[in-house]
């Protein structure tokens, strides 16, 4: 028989202890509503204009006084002939860059922990640093400066006998240049986590591993790659959350209608359809469609993660 458990008289409340404790750290919580005002404001705040994915919303009338018209706007988005073209874009380039890009943060992170000279570390953490503070804008103007028909990589590619390739106008290049742009601007920002992961595996387990005799590569495989694990998992369910978003301003500078056949996605048929045709409830059908699957993927994720292992996200 289980005891109940009775709340004794004098025992203070859940709100009274939360109260006693904001009293008591009052500044840490001021220091913290900034951040809660950002996301009431900016979050939590525009989701009572979801509402207008089942109106036929009219700025003039406003929210309420647009007529509700259902799931018509899902439907039409359903039927639409460019459904099955966004869908199948945007989940190429996340697995691609699930593939590829993901691994490459791990690898690099693996292959810095190896290296013993602190001067030479330093100088290739710095290096692989510094594209991620290079502004997407800028990034897309290199990349049109050196893959146009007379940019660099074209004048190279004349040198060894192949005709100039109009990289940014044909459509089955582009997935490629998208995905490689976004691992040489994100490798090094992306292996700062799991170096921190690798920084907390205990030394005393690679101690017994070289009296064992294991070489550099067993200790990678049998204690570093275990280690940060539980980190690999977690960021492997935050990035399955994300399949369905892919950002939208790098593929608005570097898309073109040539290349619409792989480089269009949802978010910019989204940016198109909401900001160009003024298409509002569409778009917020679309938007919310894109928001609920996202939120079925992580959750899914996390829970097959923890029946396979003990890692996951809650």
């Amino acid at each position: 028989m289980k005891k109940r458990s009775v709340k004794r008289k004098n025992e203070p409340s859940t709100w009274h202890i939360m109260g006693k404790d904001i009293r008591r750290n009052w500044m840490i919580y001021l220091l913290a509503l900034p951040v809660i005002a950002y996301y009431l404001i900016f979050h939590y705040g525009p989701m009572y204009g979801l509402q207008i994915a089942f109106k036929d919303f009219s700025p003039a009338r406003g929210i309420w006084g647009s007529p509700w018209v259902g799931f018509k706007h899902f439907m039409s988005f359903f039927d639409g002939i460019y459904f099955w073209r966004l869908i199948r874009n945007t989940l190429l380039i996340n697995i691609y860059e699930l593939l590829f890009a993901f691994p490459a943060a791990i690898i690099l992170a693996l292959l810095l922990n190896e290296i013993r000279g602190m001067m030479f570390k330093r100088w290739v953490q710095t290096i692989s640093y510094l594209p991620h503070f290079i502004s997407i804008v800028v990034v897309a103007g290199m990349m049109f400066d050196f893959l146009s028909r007379d940019g660099l990589i074209n004048q190279l590619l004349g040198f060894i006998g192949i005709a100039p390739i109009d990289f940014l106008k044909e459509a089955g290049w582009f997935r490629f240049l998208f995905v490689s742009s976004g691992i040489w601007q994100g490798i090094g920002w992306g292996s700062i986590i799991y170096l921190a992961s690798i920084a907390n595996i205990d030394p005393t387990l690679y101690e017994a591993a070289k009296i064992d005799g294991a070489n550099r590569w067993r200790q990678t495989f049998h204690i570093t790659i275990p280690g940060i694990m539980p980190t690999i998992v977690i960021m492997l369910i935050l990035n399955m959350g994300n399949m369905l978003s892919v950002g939208s301003d790098k593929v608005l500078l570097l898309y073109n209608p040539l290349t619409y056949e792989t480089a269009d996605v949802i978010s910019t048929y989204v940016y198109r359809k909401g900001i160009l045709e003024a298409s509002y409830s569409f778009t917020a059908a679309v938007g919310l469609f894109n928001s609920v699957i996202s939120f079925i993927l992580i959750v899914s994720a996390n829970a097959i993660s923890k029946r396979v292992s003990e890692n996951k996200l809650w």
